[in-house]
């Protein structure tokens, strides 16, 4: 709050007073504020005495001041895009008020499928480049993004970055919802739609299975079958698979066709195939499966604790 004391000896004598205090406060607003207001107090030393002394106050007058206004756009380099390829997102953050915009806050909701490259990410004001930070979610879908720099009036901060399409971009919806804030103010929202095409990957599958003690014989696992970890399968492409805590595995984008899958039995110590009552192919080691577009196969391996006498 600002203040500002007079003191006056009249000489007029259509208002006479022997001293005139005049004491106006300004109150200066905080950037949540949009109004400025000012009081006035009078004092003059024969002014009849009241509860606040010989004190008149003047009824407080306010004016509105400006304040900061922001407008978002997001573009983006491609409006189609497949797994394996790049996106370039720009977001233009305009300060469209009267003053400066200052902890300026870009928040933005990324599609399922499409993962920042953190080391593309890049700002400017004007022709001149400011630092901006990056903060993801636990998922890494809504980052934010945030620069010390302030950002005047009619001037645009810029905000560049690249995207990498995943395959779990098919299952998303490709578009993503951008918004600004810098304190107590809001901007509108802006989207962009990249239409997701399925490109190789619908020529390829999916593999799923798991690995567990067969106490039965039947190839099936039964609730009281545990799965075994850190198994390893190997493909005919020669991709290498090791099996979770519960003895599960996948793996997406194999290329349709007549694959097979083999358990690595000495990943196994201890370990050895279990004999199938009921599937002679099940009997081995190794599994053919017909993969075709776009579907999922199950394979399964059941093992058995292997004892052996103890030959002297």
């Amino acid at each position: 709050m600002t203040s500002i004391l007079l003191r006056l000896r009249s000489k007029n004598l259509l208002y006479p007073f022997s001293f005139l205090t005049v004491l106006t406060s300004i109150i200066l607003p905080s950037s949540a504020q949009t109004d400025i207001r000012n009081i006035g107090r009078i004092g003059a030393d024969n002014l009849p005495p009241g509860p606040q002394g010989r004190v008149v106050d003047s009824n407080p007058t306010s004016v509105s001041a400006g304040q900061a206004e922001l407008q978002v756009i997001k573009t983006g380099d491609r409006a189609a895009a497949e797994p394996g390829d790049t996106v370039i997102y720009q977001i233009s953050v305009r300060n469209t008020g009267q003053v400066t915009a200052r902890n300026v806050q870009v928040t933005d909701r990324l599609p399922r499928g499409l993962n920042l490259i953190e080391r593309s990410l890049r700002g400017r004001i004007g022709d001149r480049s400011v630092a901006v930070s990056l903060n993801r979610s636990g998922d890494g879908r809504l980052v934010t993004i945030t620069t010390p720099e302030e950002l005047p009036a009619n001037q645009t901060l810029v905000i560049n970055y690249g995207v990498e399409v995943t395959p779990d971009a098919i299952r998303g919806t490709g578009r993503n919802l951008a918004q600004a804030r810098a304190g107590d103010l809001t901007s509108n929202q802006a989207s962009h739609l990249v239409r997701i095409r399925r490109g190789i990957v619908s020529d390829c599958g999916t593999l799923i299975g798991r690995v567990f003690v067969d106490k039965n014989f039947d190839g099936e696992q039964q609730r009281n079958e545990p799965g075994v970890p850190n198994a390893v399968i190997y493909m005919d492409d020669g991709n290498r698979i090791v099996t979770d805590a519960n003895g599960m595995f996948s793996l997406a984008n194999v290329v349709s066709g007549y694959r097979s899958a083999t358990l690595d039995l000495s990943s196994l110590p201890g370990y050895g195939l279990a004999p199938n009552k009921y599937f002679i192919e099940r009997n081995s080691q190794s599994r053919m499966v017909r993969i075709a577009p776009g579907s999922m196969v199950r394979v399964n391996f059941a093992v058995t604790p292997a004892f052996s006498e103890d030959k002297r």
